[in-house]
């Protein structure tokens, strides 16, 4: 964080909250509050081969480490600058005989910087790490087994000759990295490549309906202000997906995050009544048939995720299609576990080139989370980009560029104008604008013309689905 940015932000106590994060000034929808690189940060065990250590972007070839041979890197400007964090990593893990995991690495990382920096306040810092939460007096009975665990890994690996710290500060750390570690995404922000800690962030409390978003972009955190926010105002942010209802969210923060929410969304059940929707009228379902879809529904769920899992994606359209004919009389537009299969059915279709049918299923999708999500929310951005893609490869070329542009509005907001997955967009908006303008004044020949241009090009398939439900606004163990 600038001088000038720390400027911006106040430390206050906020209610019921303890410390919290306020604007000192005026901010708009789209304003960075501030931005904060890494205080320490490593990439998931299963890419540590795939992306970049220093700038975690996801790469065809990359550089590795001659010394330590674990450490991936873009090219020799990365590691040369990964070089101060990564010089203690690589004797130690040589030392070793293989790198330890994750968290262990994130772990060690912390304690190499406070040896040469102390745990005290850093530049650019509004808080120390010896000052963050660490929540470990909430663990129960399985956490205090694994951080126990950890703690054993970490001294193995912990080189004899480093500045040596007592059990109760390393279980500090663990804590810290458990409760306040931020999952990282690559430079596209479509997949989850690592975790970090960035103290400041760790200020900002929770809010199920917040004024701020999080976006990880070109190395650094920023925090994005979602509409005004005026002098004095908390700042805050979700730490989960709001595709919940407020029963379900308070119980995942509570586990999580160890605090009962209580934001006037939660108190209120704001929208749990479009969340829990079923139809109305003359054919309005009995208690029971809803109830016997509800479970109908969860099981299927289960099923599409280890179906998936597997990447039996015929699989998972056949229980998508077989689920969606039973909810679709008992259940309202908006209700989330319509919402949900059809999400799935859309994106696995896509990636399966079945372009008409997944349109279908984004369009409904779109529209019932337009009636639910926050309107410069960053997850409905992203599933009204894909919906706008789909529809363009079925040629439904009206609806898809009114797409693009509805999440191009709001992705300018969560993502900056900067951010790569805003360019791709932007790219994609001009072009089917272009195309649209075309289509109007020639149907037949823009379809001759498109033909053409389709055959003489690898089309652009949809990325492979994962398996993967919207994570939390922080990265926790599994």
């Amino acid at each position: 964080m600038t001088p000038g940015e720390m400027e911006m932000v106040e430390v206050f106590t906020s209610e019921g909250k303890g410390r919290g994060l306020q604007a000192a000034k005026e901010f708009w929808a789209g304003d960075v509050i501030f931005a904060e690189p890494a205080y320490a940060a490593v990439v998931f065990d299963s890419l540590t081969h795939l992306v970049c250590h220093t700038c975690f972007k996801r790469q065809e070839k990359l550089h590795r480490c001659g010394q330590c041979k674990f450490a991936h890197y873009c090219d020799r400007t990365c590691q040369k600058d990964a070089w101060l964090n990564h010089k203690h990593e690589c004797s130690a893990i040589k030392e070793h005989g293989k790198a330890p995991n994750e968290n262990i690495r994130l772990a060690a990382r912390i304690m190499w910087r406070i040896e040469r920096e102390g745990g005290g306040l850093t530049e650019g810092c509004l808080v120390s790490i010896d000052d963050l939460q660490n929540h470990v007096e909430n663990f129960g009975e399985e956490e205090k087994k694994e951080l126990r665990a950890d703690v054993e890994s970490f001294l193995n690996f912990w080189p004899p000759q480093s500045q040596q710290f007592g059990m109760q500060y390393i279980s500090h750390i663990f804590g810290v990295i458990n409760c306040n570690g931020f999952t990282l995404s690559d430079q596209r922000g479509l997949q989850a490549v690592g975790v970090g800690v960035f103290p400041n962030l760790c200020l900002v409390n929770h809010d199920c309906w917040p004024n701020c978003t999080v976006i990880f972009n070109n190395g650094k955190i920023e925090l994005r202000a979602l509409g005004k926010i005026s002098p004095g105002e908390e700042l805050t942010v979700s730490y989960v997906d709001f595709l919940n209802v407020s029963e379900e969210r308070r119980q995942q923060l509570q586990k999580q995050y160890y605090f009962d929410c209580t934001c006037e969304h939660c108190q209120k059940g704001i929208k749990d009544d479009l969340m829990l929707a079923v139809k109305e009228g003359e054919n309005k379902p009995s208690q029971d048939v809803v109830k016997e879809v509800l479970q109908f529904s969860k099981d299927t769920l289960e099923k599409i995720n280890k179906a998936r899992s597997e990447g039996v994606y015929h699989e998972v359209v056949k229980l998508c299609r077989e689920c969606l004919k039973k909810q679709e009389p008992v259940l309202g537009d908006t209700n989330i576990y319509l919402l949900r299969i059809l999400s799935i059915a859309s994106e696995v279709l896509s990636y399966l080139q079945m372009f008409e049918e997944a349109s279908g299923y984004a369009k409904r999708m779109v529209d019932g989370y337009m009636k639910i999500y926050h309107p410069n929310n960053a997850q409905l951005g992203m599933a009204v980009m894909r919906a706008g893609v789909t529809h363009w490869h079925a040629s439904l070329i009206e609806a898809g560029h009114g797409m693009i542009c509805k999440a191009y509005a709001i992705l300018l907001v969560t993502h900056g104008p900067t951010h790569p997955i805003t360019k791709d967009l932007e790219v994609m908006r001009v072009q089917s604008e272009m195309e649209l303008r075309m289509f109007q004044q020639n149907e037949f020949m823009y379809y001759k013309m498109r033909e053409a241009a389709l055959k003489n090009q690898k089309i652009q398939v949809m990325p492979e689905p994962t398996n993967e439900a919207p994570s939390g606004l922080f990265h926790t163990k599994q």
